[in-house]
């Protein structure tokens, strides 16, 4: 049976290390492995890239395979205005997060899908302004949480939504990174930052997620440690222990303690170092990244050249059984399940029904901006705790739809609040989901 070929073209705004790992070996793959949408054979072609200096996409644009060497690279202040002039169809978002809002805004605003990397936005205001543009324009605006892709975290809500683990009551999460990330792959933009709201989210997601919808957001609480990357009196942020409270409609309460770093040292034997712990009614669920897999080390390579505790479920590189080269893994299959979607938007039937497939892509929870305000309330609790840690303000606590507002900060002995987000107003709070 013959089927009409579609082609989906694809721009890509930052070309750092998670274009590298993720989304190049998507394109480079794509044309390989082309998916059905209704009748169509679609295929997925980088067509656009966007970038401040244009350095990386040079780089990039001299090594690779025939299939993406062809791509338009755009750099400069304004690249992400004259990159969606170009005839692209969506638009990939792995820039710093502080710049995510505006480049989606301006993208969605000019008619293109698109995907940003975690965390989506920075705020609720943001998000509400994205899923307005998105509505206007009809079409998808999707985040990055690859994590929900992780077999062992993908096992772990089977076992949730099967019964086997029943009502979720504490949890722990903790993800630490290496120093050179921040001294190096984040340099550029550290100042400033923290890991809680740029690492952190995977979890907060895989917690919203995995145990909702069955309770509400309740309050959020942090601590920010400084003085490795910047100054101890200065913004930036070494480390966060973030905690996290839903309420259940029964009264009880779940609490999550989730701890995020980036100043680990870089001959750690895991690189990064990830676990979790989940405590249930009738369980207690345990996952650590490192000792589930491979432990090698080779002389002369190991730990920087080579991974002595390596992730192949995230992403790994391979050669077949049967000779063909290959990588693949969980964070290349989420970039690969987005362009699915649009090409279902797009491709999947007559126009004329085109509404009600946009209406069942943006249904999903897992990653459609709609199902994300739980993670954007605790993304803007947490920096807006941080900034009043950095102000001589610490121990602020934000609580979610409070009578004041869907999101409110108190400072310890300050009986007045701060409104972070006003929402819905006083009088009909609303769930933050």
């Amino acid at each position: 049976m013959s089927h009409p070929n579609q082609t989906l073209h694809a721009a890509m705004l930052g070309t750092g290390m998670i274009f590298d790992e993720t989304y190049r070996p998507f394109f480079e793959q794509a044309g390989y492995s082309r998916f059905l949408a209704g009748d169509c054979v679609v295929d997925v072609r980088l067509a656009a890239v966007g970038t401040r200096s244009g350095t990386r996409a040079a780089a990039y644009a001299a090594v690779a395979p025939p299939r993406t060497s062809g791509f338009q690279s755009l750099s400069g202040p304004d690249c992400v205005g004259r990159l969606l002039t170009t005839p692209v169809d969506a638009v990939c978002i792995a820039t710093p997060d502080d710049r995510h809002f505006p480049a989606a805004l301006a993208a969605l605003t000019a008619g293109k899908h698109v995907l940003v990397e975690k965390p989506s936005v920075l705020t609720l205001g943001e998000r509400e302004q994205l899923l307005a543009a998105a509505r206007r324009a009809g079409m998808l605006v999707k985040v990055v949480y690859h994590k929900l892709a992780d077999p062992d975290h993908k096992k772990l809500r089977t076992h949730v939504s099967d019964g086997t683990l029943r009502h979720v009551n504490t949890g722990y999460c903790s993800l630490l990174e290496p120093r050179s990330v921040s001294r190096d792959q984040f340099a550029e933009w550290i100042v400033g930052r923290n890991p809680a709201t740029y690492v952190a989210v995977h979890y907060f997601k895989l917690i919203d997620f995995t145990f909702g919808p069955d309770w509400r957001l309740s309050r959020i609480s942090a601590s920010g440690q400084r003085g490795i990357v910047g100054a101890a009196d200065g913004p930036t942020f070494d480390s966060v222990l973030t905690h996290v409270v839903y309420a259940y409609p029964d009264g009880r309460e779940a609490a999550f303690d989730v701890h995020t770093g980036w100043v680990a040292p870089d001959n750690f034997p895991g690189y990064v170092d990830q676990e979790v712990q989940f405590r249930f009614d009738n369980a207690v669920w345990n996952a650590h990244q490192r000792k589930r897999g491979v432990e090698v080390t080779v002389e002369g390579r190991t730990p920087h050249d080579l991974k002595e505790t390596p992730n192949h479920h995230y992403n790994g590189t391979f050669l077949e059984p049967w000779g063909e080269r290959s990588q693949r893994g969980y964070g290349i299959e989420v970039v690969r399940r987005f362009f699915e979607e649009v090409a279902h938007v797009e491709f999947g039937g007559p126009a004329a029904t085109r509404p009600e497939r946009l209406t069942a892509m943006t249904a999903l929870r897992y990653n459609d901006l709609s199902a994300d305000r739980n993670v954007v309330a605790v993304v803007q609790a947490v920096e807006a705790i941080l900034a009043e840690q950095v102000a001589g303000h610490p121990g602020s606590v934000v609580f979610v739809n409070h009578p004041r507002g869907e999101l409110v900060l108190y400072r310890p002995g300050d009986p007045e609040p701060v409104v972070l987000h006003a929402g819905a107003g006083s009088a009909n709070p609303v769930s933050l989901r």
